[in-house]
């Protein structure tokens, strides 16, 4: 059955936020997941990886702790990996309509050879997650018909699995996952819209036409993003870019707004003793009230309010010549990440949303804006002078060619870069995503969108 030919057909992806369908590369820890399912009929399905894809069993009594139990899995269709991290509701009157809650996770080990143990329908493996821990054994023993027993070793019980009714992902009760379509007080009309308390004027107006995302689109896609986001951005002066007639008409940046009663304020006086007035997100309320003043792009500062004079969060902003291939690219960022760990600082990954990848590096000593600028401007400068043909500090673009700008300016005071799930205005409703380092050679920069996130 090993494809997800039957997954896809069953569903409809316009109605459910279930995901797509395809192969995916197996990584080398095995992974797999135990979603609880209220659907017509209760029940949990198991789910091992195996060749690219999930391999389903529905347990109508869900796993058991307790060895002497015998529960029957009934072999359903594969589903895709990325199925693994899936939690919501899929609507009424759809396939599997109901709640699903991830349940467990984890990796798991094959304590035989799988191929040859899956066709005789004897499968055993350790369990690695959360909840479900050591042996277990599958029993084929008619048509779709399987047995889950637990093997009888340190991790056997009596525990009844129903005393864990929360999400390992989100601590929400199959109750709360049920009634989140409904918490950000959601009211569509051709009027306004109400998203987290915020009213949402004209919410049906077209930002971008290819995929068609409107307003409301991009409140609820911040309201969904907002607890991810805010770690980033809270307390950070920033400055926002707003479009208020979609792609194709008027773009500017602004970092001097108008009163906005949800947002924190910051005097700064210049070195001619002049006053300008700047602002920061303290919490969901202001982000999502600067979607309503049609502000959709999102740049902070390398320091917070409190700290304004001592920087925490450095950026590389490696921006590569439009002709460059992208494994030329991704090879250039693996090279600085070296660099980076020689100099004993850590770092983490995020694409850009455009063309390129950017580095965040978190500073974690109180230095200077003067340092921090200079350490940024030597890392950039030590991989130039490592190899020219690949690298340049050099902002100008006919100094580009072939190569990757390392940005290394955006670390100066009062020069912002684009945070992170902040959504690009540019011709698609890309996303600057942050990324593991394993996910660098499968994700493209621009790969990340409002639609797929």
């Amino acid at each position: 059955m090993n494809n997800l030919k039957k997954y896809n057909e069953k569903r409809n992806f316009n109605k459910t936020k279930e995901p797509k369908g395809k192969k995916e590369k197996t990584e080398k820890k095995l992974r797999f997941v135990v979603q609880h399912h209220l659907a017509r009929r209760d029940h949990y399905d198991l789910r091992l990886e195996y060749n690219g894809v999930l391999l389903s069993w529905a347990v109508p009594k869900g796993p058991s702790f307790n060895p002497e139990d015998k529960r029957l899995a009934v072999r359903v269709e594969d589903h895709p990996l990325s199925y693994r991290n899936f939690e919501g509701t899929i609507p009424k009157g759809e396939y599997g309509g109901g709640t699903v809650m991830l349940w467990d996770k984890g990796c798991y080990q094959d304590e035989g050879n799988f191929s040859q143990d899956l066709k005789k329908g004897v499968l055993k493996f350790t369990l690695k997650g959360k909840r479900l821990k050591g042996k277990w054994t599958l029993i084929h023993f008619k048509e779709d018909n399987w047995l889950l027993i637990k093997e009888n070793d340190e991790f056997a019980n009596l525990e009844n699995i129903t005393k864990f009714n929360k999400s390992i992902k989100t601590n929400r009760t199959m109750k709360e996952i049920s009634e989140n379509k409904t918490k950000a007080k959601l009211i569509t009309s051709k009027k306004d819209a109400i998203v987290c308390g915020i009213k949402i004027t004209n919410p049906d107006k077209v930002i971008f036409n290819n995929p068609k995302v409107t307003k409301l689109d991009i409140a609820l896609y911040y309201h969904k993003v907002a607890k991810k986001m805010l770690p980033f951005i809270k307390n950070r002066l920033f400055s926002a870019v707003r479009m208020p007639d979609g792609v194709g008409g008027e773009k500017f940046f602004k970092k001097h707004f108008e009163t906005n009663p949800y947002l924190g304020k910051k005097i700064i006086f210049n070195e001619k003793g002049q006053r300008n007035d700047y602002y920061y997100i303290k919490d969901e309320q202001g982000l999502i009230y600067e979607v309503q003043m049609n502000s959709y792009e999102f740049h902070v500062w390398g320091s917070k309010v409190d700290n304004l004079n001592s920087p925490d969060l450095m950026v590389l902003d490696l921006d590569p010549d439009k002709n460059l291939r992208i494994n030329k690219l991704r090879t250039g960022v693996k090279d600085i990440k070296k660099l980076l760990k020689q100099l004993k600082l850590s770092c983490y990954l995020k694409t850009s949303g455009n063309k390129g990848y950017h580095i965040m590096i978190p500073i974690k000593e109180k230095i200077s804006w003067k340092k921090f600028r200079e350490i940024a401007k030597k890392i950039a400068e030590i991989m130039e002078n490592e190899d020219a043909t690949r690298f340049t500090s050099n902002i100008r673009i006919n100094s580009r060619k072939d190569k990757i700008f390392i940005d290394w300016q955006r670390n100066i005071k009062g020069a912002t870069f684009v945070a992170p799930y902040s959504l690009r205005l540019k011709d698609k409703p890309t996303i600057s995503m942050p990324i593991s380092w394993n996910k660098l050679d499968s994700v493209k920069p621009d790969k990340f969108n409002i639609k797929n996130i």
